[in-house]
């Protein structure tokens, strides 16, 4: 008898999870698209206590919009990740820039305190 869990088919997303693109519908005109994933979580580096926080993500968009479905899936596989909020909240821009090439972006992990410490890291293409 195998001792290997099965997932479960929401694991199974996480684990396959990959960032999707769409037309942008209105590519002509400046517009905002303001995201927040309020369960957002990951692990210390160091100790491998849990991390929790809010990632908001805000956008104009260029050719492209990202898939809310695969943006929540991909923000939910970090929640096994040993990875510091810094190096976390620069990887989402960074895959977010790359995927989309919007005409602005600003990805902020607002990181709920730990050891009476709280850390907010916000990252942006420049002025909106």
């Amino acid at each position: 008898m195998s001792t290997r869990k099965k997932l479960k088919y929401g694991e199974e997303e996480i684990q396959k999870a990959a960032l999707e693109t769409w037309p942008n519908p209105s590519p002509d005109r400046d517009y905002d698209i303001d995201i927040s994933f309020p369960e957002f979580t990951c692990l210390c580096p160091r100790s491998g206590y849990p991390d929790f926080a809010v990632i908001k993500v805000l956008y104009v968009p260029d050719k492209s919009i990202v898939e809310l479905k695969s943006l929540k899936l991909y923000l939910n596989s970090f929640r096994g990740v040993h990875i510091s909020h810094e190096d976390v909240t620069n990887r989402i821009f960074d895959e977010l820039k790359k995927k989309l090439s919007p005409r602005y972006l600003e990805v902020v992990g607002d990181f709920n305190p730990r050891g009476n410490v709280k850390t907010v890291i916000a990252v942006r293409t420049g002025e909106k």
